[in-house]
């Protein structure tokens, strides 16, 4: 229920026309995935948003890219901790440094309540990284992966 109040379908829309735009400038794949909180098996183990994030990567299969440029946009709304997993493609020509602070950036917005513009300006971010290493190729490809946000 309190995804719905901060996501409501429009900015679920708005999200997904943000990972379009993006990707039609590079080769990249992005995903965004958005869970309330940890269930209570996650919470018992000290499992962190960090740890949940690589999780949902893997079951997302953001790996399995061509170019291995998949990048998941994870946000535990429970602690508006935002984590960004990057597949190796990408990881090796963007350091953990940079990623960081588009995760800052994101959790600044998500502090002043503005998650939709805070969710597309980190998708604003990651797509410029991925356009310099990764530019469109002439031949627009087909889309790897699914521009919808997942709510977990």
């Amino acid at each position: 229920m309190a995804l719905r109040r901060v996501f409501p379908q429009t900015a679920l829309t708005a999200i997904e026309e943000a990972i379009q735009q993006s990707e039609i400038g590079h080769d990249g794949e992005i995903r965004f995935a958005v869970e309330a909180a940890l269930n209570m098996r996650s919470l018992l183990s000290g499992q962190s948003a960090r740890e949940r994030a690589i999780e949902v990567f893997s079951q997302l299969r953001i790996w399995d890219t061509e170019h291995n440029n998949g990048v998941l946009i994870y946000l535990l709304l429970a602690d508006r901790d935002v984590e960004i997993v990057a597949d190796r493609g990408i990881s090796v020509k963007v350091g953990a440094g940079k990623w960081e602070s588009i995760c800052h950036e994101m959790e600044l917005a998500f502090r002043e309540g503005e998650f939709e513009s805070g969710v597309i300006g980190g998708i604003h971010a990651i797509g410029r990284h991925l356009q310099e290493h990764f530019p469109a190729e002439r031949m627009r490809r087909e889309n790897e992966l699914s521009d919808s946000p997942i709510i977990l």
